[in-house]
C-alpha cells in the first residue's frame, strides 16, 4: 500500500468514526422520542412529555454536531477519492442527493418545529412531529446505508467501455437485499446506543438523588426497548447479515472468524489471535463444527478457509478485522445480559434501587458507541481490498494527485478541530443533564 493511500484511508477513517458518533445517537433517540410521547399521550403522564423534552435537547445538540462533522466527508469523495468519485458517482451520488434532500432537510425541518414551535403544536401534533423526525432521522440513515451496502454488493449498474459506472436500475440499488439488512442492524445499533446513553443518565440520577421520578419513567421505556434491540441485533439481522456475508464475502467471512483452512465442521473461535504469517489462530478457544451450523445450518457444512483463495484478495489487516468482528460481538454478547438483568430488576420493582446494577447500566452507557464503531470497522475493513467490491480496487479509487503529506496536513487539522468540538459538546451536553428533565 502506497504510503498516501494509507493516509487517505487513514482520514476518511477517523473523519467517518468521529461523525457517527452523533447520528448514531440521533437515529437511536428519534425512537425513544416517539415512544415516550406516544406514552405519555396514552397514560395522561406529564413525566413521559418531560423527559421527552429532556431527551430531545440532548438530541438537539448531537444532530447539530453530527451535520457540522459529517460536512467534511462530503469534501473528502473530491479531494481524497476523486477516481472512485468520476467512476462511480453518477451511482452514489443518487443515493447520497436522497440522503440530503429527503432525509436530512425533512429531519432538521421537523426538529425545528418540535423545539420552537411545540407549545403550539398541543400533544397529539407534538407526537405526529416527533414521528416524522424519527421517519426523518432513519431515512437519513437509509440512504447511506444503501450507498454503502452497493459498494458491499453493486447491482443495478452497468460498467462502459471506459469502466466508468452508470446506474441501470435504481429500485435494485435501493431494495435489495442486502441494502434491508444492513438497514435493520444498523437501526438497531443506533437504538442500543439511544437506549444505553438515555439508561445510563436515568442511572446517573438515581444514584445522585436526582429527578427520580423522571428517571424512573426514563428507565421503564429505555429498559425494555434496549432489550428488544439488542436481542434482534442477534437475530434475525445479524444472522442474516452473516449469511449474505458468508454468500457474497466469503474471504471476508474467514477473515472474520479467523479461520485459515477450509474445514467441514468449522469451529467457532471464541478467543484467539491470528498469526497471518504462520496461516494460524494463537491460542484459540472454539465451539466444534459451530462455525458450519450458524452458517450453513449443517453440523458438516464446508466453510471455505482463506486458503481457498488468492492472497493478493484477502482483507489487507486481518487482525484489526478478525479483532473488530470479536469485539462487535462480545460486547453485544454483555449488552443482552446488562439489559436483562435490568429488566429483571424492573420487572421484581428493585431496579431503582439497586445500585450495583445502576453502576453498571451506567458505565455501560458508552460501550455501544465502541460496538457500533467494531461493527463498522468489520464491514469495511472485511471489504478491502476493494471500494466497490469485485468491482474497483481501493487503490484505484484514490485521488492521485494529492499526495501523502497534503492529506497528513489536512487529518492533523480535523484531529485539532475535533478535539475543541469535543471539548464544546461536553460542555453543552453537561449543561443538560445539570439542567435535567422537569426544569428542577
Amino acid at each position: 500500500m502506497s504510503e498516501a493511500l494509507a493516509v487517505h484511508r487513514l482520514q476518511f477513517a477517523f473523519t467517518v468514526t468521529y461523525h457517527y458518533l452523533f447520528p448514531q445517537l440521533t437515529m437511536g433517540l428519534a425512537l425513544i422520542l416517539v415512544l415516550l410521547r406516544a406514552l405519555g399521550l396514552k397514560r395522561k403522564d406529564a413525566r413521559f412529555v418531560e423527559v421527552a423534552r429532556f431527551l430531545q435537547k440532548i438530541f438537539l445538540v448531537s444532530f447539530g454536531f453530527g451535520v457540522v462533522t459529517g460536512i467534511p466527508m462530503e469534501f473528502q469523495f473530491g479531494t481524497n477519492w476523486a477516481a472512485f468519485s468520476r467512476g462511480a458517482g453518477s451511482i452514489v451520488g443518487q443515493t447520497l442527493a436522497m440522503e440530503g434532500v429527503f432525509a436530512f432537510f425533512l429531519e432538521s425541518s421537523f426538529l425545528g418545529f418540535l423545539i420552537y414551535g411545540e407549545d403550539k403544536l398541543g400533544e397529539k401534533g407534538a407526537l405526529v412531529v416527533t414521528f416524522l423526525l424519527f421517519v426523518g432521522s432513519w431515512l437519513s440513515g437509509f440512504f447511506i446505508i444503501v450507498t454503502d451496502a452497493w459498494m458491499q454488493h453493486p447491482v443495478g449498474h452497468l460498467i462502459l467501455d471506459d469502466g466508468t459506472l452508470v446506474l441501470e436500475s435504481l429500485s435494485e440499488v435501493i431494495f435489495h437485499e442486502w441494502a434491508w439488512w444492513q438497514f435493520a442492524h444498523n437501526m438497531l445499533g443506533a437504538t442500543v446506543t439511544g437506549a444505553f446513553v438515555s439508561t445510563g443518565i436515568a442511572a446517573f440520577y438515581l444514584l445522585s438523588d436526582r429527578h427520580v421520578a423522571h428517571a424512573k419513567t426514563m428507565l421503564s421505556v429505555t429498559v425494555p426497548t434496549g432489550l428488544v434491540a439488542c436481542v434482534l441485533l442477534v437475530f434475525p439481522t445479524g444472522d442474516q447479515q452473516g449469511r449474505l456475508v458468508a454468500q457474497h464475502q466469503p474471504i471476508t467471512l474467514a477473515a472474520m472468524e479467523g479461520l485459515f483452512e477450509t474445514s467441514e465442521g468449522a469451529p467457532l473461535a471464541l478467543i484467539g489471535q491470528p498469526n497471518v504469517d504462520r496461516r494460524h489462530l494463537d491460542n484459540p478457544i472454539e465451539i466444534p463444527k459451530m462455525l458450519s451450523v450458524l452458517t450453513y445450518k449443517r453440523w458438516d457444512a464446508e466453510v471455505k478457509g482463506l486458503d481457498a483463495f488468492d492472497e493478493s484478495l484477502w482483507p489487507d489487516n486481518i487482525p484489526l478485522l478478525y479483532f473488530a468482528y470479536h469485539v462487535m460481538v462480545g460486547l453485544g454478547t454483555m449488552f443482552i445480559a446488562v439489559f436483562t438483568l435490568a429488566a429483571f430488576l424492573m420487572w421484581r420493582g428493585r431496579l431503582a434501587t439497586t445500585r450495583p446494577a445502576l453502576y453498571l447500566l451506567m458505565l455501560f452507557s458508552p460501550l455501544p458507541f465502541v460496538a457500533n464503531t467494531a461493527g463498522w470497522m468489520t464491514a469495511e475493513l472485511g471489504r478491502q481490498p476493494w471500494l466497490i467490491y469485485g468491482v474497483l480496487k481501493t487503490a484505484d479509487g484514490a485521488s492521485p494527485h494529492v499526495g501523502a503529506g497534503n492529506a497528513m496536513f489536512t487529518l492533523i487539522g480535523f484531529m485539532g478541530l475535533y478535539t475543541l468540538l469535543s471539548l464544546l459538546y461536553g460542555l453543552l451536553i453537561v449543561r443538560e443533564l445539570e439542567h435535567g428533565p422537569g426544569g428542577h
